[in-house]
C-alpha cells in the first residue's frame, strides 16, 4: 500500500513537472503544502522529491529550494520521464529527438538479432506477427502486437542494455503505430515489410534484415512527418491503442 502511495505521487508530481505546470526554473511547493494537495504524508512527499531529483527533473538545496531543471538535464533514458512526457503531449521536438535515436539503435540491435536469435525467441516474434496478420484481416489490437514484434526484435539482439532500450523506445514506436494504423490500408501495406524482418533474421542474414528494418524505420519517419507537416494532433498516449475493424 506505501508503494503504491508512493508510486502515484511521484506520478502524479513527475507528470506536473514535465508538462509544464511546474515551468523550468521556477519553484515546487513546499512539503507541507504538497502534501495537502496530494492528500499524503510529508514523508511520502520527501521520497518522491528524491527520486524526482535522481531523475534530472528537479533540484534541492538549502540555498535553492526545490527548482524545475532545463529539460536538458533531465534523463531521457528513464521509462518514467518517456512516460510523463507521452502522456503531456508528444512535441514535434521529442519525436524527432526519439526517431534519430530509432534510426541508430534499432538496425544495430536487428543485425545482432540476425546473428544471435534463439528459436525461442524467433517464435515470440512470429507470434507478435501472427496477432499483427489476425489484426489486420478481421479486426483488434494491431498495436500491441506490433509493439511486441519490435520489443521481440530487441530482445533477440542478446544484449541486456539493447533490450532495456525497448523502455525508452516504445513511447515513439506505439506514436508510430497509431500513425501508421491511421492511414488507408497502412497496416496491411506493413505486414510484408516486417515479415521481411523476421525471415533475414531466420536466415541469419545480418546485412538483409538491416536492410529491411531501415525500410521499416524510414516509412515511419515519413508518416510522422507527415502528420506533423500537416499539424494534425498527435495520439495522446493516455489511451488505449485503438484497434483495427474488421475487413
Amino acid at each position: 500500500m506505501i508503494k503504491n502511495i508512493h508510486g502515484r505521487t511521484l506520478e502524479l508530481l513527475g507528470e506536473a513537472v514535465v508538462s509544464g505546470r511546474y515551468a523550468i526554473g521556477a519553484s515546487i511547493p513546499s512539503e507541507p503544502v504538497l502534501g495537502e494537495e496530494l492528500g499524503v504524508s510529508r514523508t511520502v512527499v520527501r521520497e518522491a522529491i528524491k527520486s524526482l531529483a535522481a531523475k534530472g527533473l528537479i533540484v534541492t538545496g538549502p540555498k535553492v529550494g526545490t527548482r524545475v531543471l532545463p529539460q536538458d538535464k533531465w534523463n531521457w533514458f528513464d521509462p518514467d520521464v518517456i512516460t510523463w512526457q507521452a502522456r503531456a503531449g508528444l512535441t514535434p521536438e521529442f519525436l524527432r529527438d526519439l526517431q534519430d535515436l530509432r534510426r541508430v539503435v534499432e538496425p544495430a540491435a536487428v543485425r545482432l538479432a540476425a546473428e544471435r536469435a534463439t528459436a525461442k525467441d524467433i517464435e515470440e516474434i512470429e507470434t507478435a506477427f501472427a496477432g499483427m496478420k489476425e489484426a489486420v484481416e478481421n479486426g483488434g489490437d494491431y498495436v500491441t502486437f506490433d509493439l511486441r514484434f519490435h520489443n521481440g526484435l530487441l530482445s533477440a539482439a542478446g544484449n541486456r542494455m539493447l533490450a532495456q532500450m525497448s523502455k525508452v523506445l516504445n513511447a515513439l514506436l506505439r506514436t508510430s503505430f497509431e500513425i501508421s494504423t491511421a492511414k488507408p490500408d497502412g497496416p496491411a501495406l506493413s505486414l510484408p515489410l516486417h515479415r521481411a524482418v523476421i525471415d533475414a533474421v531466420i536466415a541469419h542474414d545480418p546485412s538483409g534484415a538491416e536492410r529491411a528494418i531501415i525500410r521499416l524505420i524510414d516509412g515511419a519517419r515519413q508518416d510522422i512527418e507527415d502528420v506533423l507537416g500537416s499539424r494534425r494532433r498527435l495520439p495522446r498516449l493516455s489511451r488505449p491503442p485503438p484497434r483495427l475493424k474488421a475487413s
